[in-house]
């Protein structure tokens, strides 16, 4: 017994000399959950109204029109109801770069694994589609007025934010429609000189070898499909090469019906 009990004594203190091992960490997730605060098959009014606040937000800080900030996200997200938008937080489609450290999904758009940015709310989307704008292609944009929803529109054309030769006026028809316009606030020369030596400040002149990789890949192609008249899931799901099936995941649908200005995210 005595022998025994010596034994396993030393067992034990030969296992407190060992190396302890690590626990194993589990990887984060991919995504976060899907955004609960999103309703499902949300309309353009819903979107508004839920982020015409943090639009002004940013319109204040950096010059950018509430009413561009709310049309881009409204054609980006097809109404805050894409994949992206609803389980990413990513409303404005931005992709990953080599300087971007947070979390990323692998979604198929111009390549069928592209990567793209998550964030932890729609807040953190907004605030980056804000500084992604800081970029010497798009520095002419901040010499207009903040309540030039037209030449920001016709701008972000000319300097090559999407593909589709109608984004200017898609963006303005959006504006219009929903009077998006009445959120834009004018500002005074002061402010508007102000508001200049700050942001021109910011604005990213080269970003070593990733300025050149941007300059060089196309803009994002536009993927949203804008409902109209005689519109059905099936003439759509045609006209795009997808599945009805395919529709219906991307943008959140639990049945058939569609409406006439709708938004729908049509690129897997």
């Amino acid at each position: 017994m005595q022998k025994l009990s010596l034994f396993l004594i030393i067992i034990i203190s030969l296992s407190s000399c060992l190396p302890k091992r690590e626990m194993v960490k589990r990887p984060p997730d991919r995504l976060p959950p899907s955004n609960k605060n999103l309703p499902r098959n949300s309309s353009a009014e819903a979107y508004i109204a839920q982020f015409k606040g943090i639009a002004i937000s940013e319109m204040n800080q950096y010059g950018i029109p509430a009413s561009i900030k709310l049309a881009q996200a409204l054609l980006e997200s097809g109404n805050g109801n894409s994949a992206l938008a609803r389980n990413a937080n990513n409303h404005f489609g931005i992709k990953c770069t080599s300087s971007w450290q947070g979390r990323t999904v692998l979604k198929s758009d111009d390549n069928p694994n592209d990567c793209f940015r998550v964030y932890n709310n729609p807040e953190e989307s907004f605030r980056d589609h804000s500084e992604f704008l800081l970029r010497k292609r798009y520095a002419a944009l901040f010499e207009l007025n903040k309540n030039d929803y037209v030449g920001w529109a016709r701008g972000l054309k000319k300097a090559g934010y999407a593909t589709n030769p109608r984004y200017a006026e898609l963006l303005i028809s959006l504006i219009e429609r929903y009077n998006l316009q009445q959120y834009d606030v004018a500002e005074t020369r002061k402010e508007k000189a102000k508001r200049e030596e700050v942001i021109f400040t910011e604005i990213v002149e080269e970003i070593p070898q990733e300025a050149k990789k941007e300059e060089a890949q196309p803009p994002v192609a536009m993927a949203i499909h804008e409902v109209k008249a005689g519109d059905t899931l099936f003439s759509i799901s045609k006209k795009y090469n997808l599945s009805v099936s395919d529709i219906k995941v991307l943008n959140n649908l639990n049945g058939d019906g569609i409406s006439l200005g709708q938004l729908l995210v049509v690129s897997k």
